[in-house]
């Protein structure tokens, strides 16, 4: 399974490709505005960083501005994945950027059968949202395991992308249904290579060895 960073923080992708464990970046607005920072030439200078996909998001909501906004973010850079809301002229704009050889990432998807029609429009992606789903008491995992299980019937081209990941579990459970790709923010990154029971053991190790009196390189 495929690791996105879900963030607009340079140090914080820096540190993940420094770790070997990013795979590509989805961004927005919202995350960009928190840095303080210009929009499209941010997108532009996280996909010079990263090899990978890196998502950005048009900002219209009809047909002509998304294919616009859309022409201008694939133009950026190479590996620049569009990213666009679900709904008519959402798809449409994905249907019609695909047969330009533009990937898009269809985000906002919350049903099984939004993602149905996000397949048969072409999309590269389709980011169901688990956190948003959990938060209103239903189970976001369980649109993962529909969307793999339907996709699976079809040979669409689109790659299973879990989105507004919370927690390890979360990641865990991705995994095991056998998801494409999961984008998660550094924070929850950072939680997967943790448990008490790894520091307990490494502090009990270092301090046996500390015991002994010697050094590394003792002959």
């Amino acid at each position: 399974m495929k690791f996105f960073l879900d963030t607009a923080d340079i140090g914080e992708i820096e540190t993940g490709l420094e770790w070997g464990m990013v795979d590509g970046v989805t961004t927005n607005p919202s995350l960009i505005a928190k840095q303080g920072k210009p929009y499209l030439p941010t997108v532009r200078e996280i996909a010079e960083l990263v090899p990978g996909p890196v998502s950005g998001e048009v900002l219209a909501t009809d047909l002509e501005g998304m294919l616009e906004q859309g022409r201008r973010l694939a133009g950026l850079a190479d590996n620049v994945v569009v990213k666009v809301p679900l709904g008519p002229p959402g798809l449409t704009a994905v249907r019609r950027l695909a047969a330009e050889g533009i990937r898009c990432n269809v985000t906002l998807c919350f049903s099984p059968s939004q993602a149905l029609l996000a397949g048969k429009a072409g999309a590269a992606y389709i980011s169901p949202f688990v956190g948003r789903l959990d938060d209103i008491a239903q189970d976001g995992m369980d649109l993962i395991r529909q969307v793999i299980a339907i996709y699976s019937h079809y040979d669409f081209g689109t790659e299973v992308l879990v989105a507004s990941a919370r927690h390890p579990v979360h990641v865990v459970l991705s995994a095991e249904m056998g998801a494409d790709v999961i984008t998660l923010p550094f924070k929850t990154l950072s939680q997967l290579y943790r448990h008490p029971l790894t520091d307990i053991g490494l502090n009990q190790f270092l301090s046996d060895w500390e015991t002994t009196g010697r050094s590394f390189d003792d002959e």
